[in-house]
């Protein structure tokens, strides 16, 4: 009887519970830095709500999931005085431990838990970089109206937008 009941009960724990969400977590460690240091970021999450900022070099801890079966996708902005802005995309992909699910979790792991708690993802990109372009030539000093620079210390998304004076 003791072994009927202790089979049952692991047979109901193996079944009750996602695989995912048993070998895997739901957040996870992002190092996040910037050339030159001490940029300062926000991150967004896919909604638009802020969830962190701070300033670089540091590390933040994002969920992989954003709601029920919805992957993290978070919008990472940093931001120097002298510098461009720049913002990168931050997304979550899906666990390969998910699948274990079919063997082990059953359908309540594969249809409910992983997608519920998000271990159904995970980030496989554990450090996010940015390289800032400085922005010297766009910031004149007091008094000064003009400035000549040379077209290379221009940021490449403005070297566009120059227009030619004959």
């Amino acid at each position: 009887m003791k072994k009927a009941l202790l089979m049952l009960l692991c047979g109901t724990t193996l079944f009750a519970s996602g695989c995912a969400s048993i070998v895997s977590k739901t957040k996870y460690p992002i190092s996040l830095s910037s050339a030159p240091d001490g940029a300062s970021f926000t991150i967004t999450d896919r909604n638009g709500r802020e969830v962190a900022t701070g300033q670089t070099p540091t590390v933040v801890t994002l969920k992989a999931g954003n709601g029920f079966f919805k992957k993290g996708i978070y919008a990472i902005k940093f931001t120097k005085e002298g510098y461009s802005d720049k913002t990168l995309t931050l997304e979550a992909d899906l666990n390969g431990w998910y699948f274990g699910n079919i063997l082990f979790g059953g359908v309540i792991g594969l249809l409910i838990v992983d997608p519920a708690t998000g271990a159904m993802y995970k980030f496989n990109q554990k450090d996010v970089q940015a390289l800032l372009s400085q922005s010297t030539a766009f910031a004149p000093q007091q008094g000064e109206t003009l400035k000549i620079v040379s077209v290379n210390d221009i940021p490449q998304e403005l070297r566009d937008k120059l227009v030619e004076i004959k």
